[in-house]
């Protein structure tokens, strides 16, 4: 896969996925644009010293003004890909309406309005491009999402955005997919879950490298596509 001299916005990128995509775009010659909130993860972020990483502090992806701005200000933009969300795990009973609409806003409304700005900035250079969006396991499989309620609608909206965004700007070049990942092996989730069996787990490495390929000139064909990136799990 060669990104060279193409630009790519990466929500979440400081993260572990986001670390991980971010190593195998520049590594295939992108520029990568990566906005992210926590202090904490950028100051870990094993890219952020790299001539081709432009990292934009304190974005808040709810806010529509800031999101059209990042996107107007990034080059001749070819790929958005969206990993930045949240995860809540409540009983219904126990979740009430601001759980649910934070999920919403978290999930949903931030990978919306960075859609929007990615096709917006893609249609001003008419070179076609990608969206990658991440749902998430329970998204396909919502008896799986049983104690998660609202996650699982969030990240159900998420697949339906993509399903339908992806046939709409087909004729303008813009390839929509999204991945569907089950618990990914992560230190965080490995100290959440110590008894689980981590070799089961897909590796952040290995996700990643699916992402990277559905944002890349090499997928020619493949959109509106949820794939699941489940491992052995």
């Amino acid at each position: 896969m060669d990104f060279s001299g193409r630009h790519v916005v990466i929500t979440g990128g400081a993260g572990a996925l986001g670390s991980a995509v971010v190593g195998a775009l520049v590594e295939a010659g992108a520029h990568c644009h990566v906005p992210y909130i926590a202090e904490r993860e950028a100051e870990r972020f094993p890219h952020k010293q790299s001539d081709r990483v432009t990292l934009y502090p304190g974005l808040e992806l709810t806010d529509e003004a800031a999101v059209a701005k990042l996107y107007a200000g990034v080059p001749q933009l070819w790929a958005s890909i969206h990993l930045a969300g949240g995860f809540a795990m409540k009983p219904i009973a126990e979740t009430g309406k601001a759980d649910l609409m934070g999920q919403i806003e978290t999930n949903l409304v931030s990978c919306f309005l960075c859609c929007r700005a990615a096709v917006i900035a893609m249609n001003k250079t008419k070179s076609g491009g990608r969206i990658v969006n991440v749902a998430a396991r329970p998204a396909l499989e919502p008896r799986s999402g049983a104690g998660m309620t609202a996650y699982t609608a969030s990240k159900a909206g998420v697949t339906a955005l993509t399903a339908a965004l992806a046939e709409e700007v087909a004729k303008d070049g813009i390839l929509v997919n999204a991945v569907a990942p089950s618990i990914m092996d992560t230190p965080v989730n490995r100290k959440a879950m110590p008894k689980a069996d981590f070799d089961a787990w897909p590796k952040v490495e290995e996700v990643a490298a699916t992402i990277a390929f559905l944002a890349s000139p090499a997928n020619k064909v493949t959109r509106g596509a949820i794939v699941p990136v489940y491992g052995k799990s």
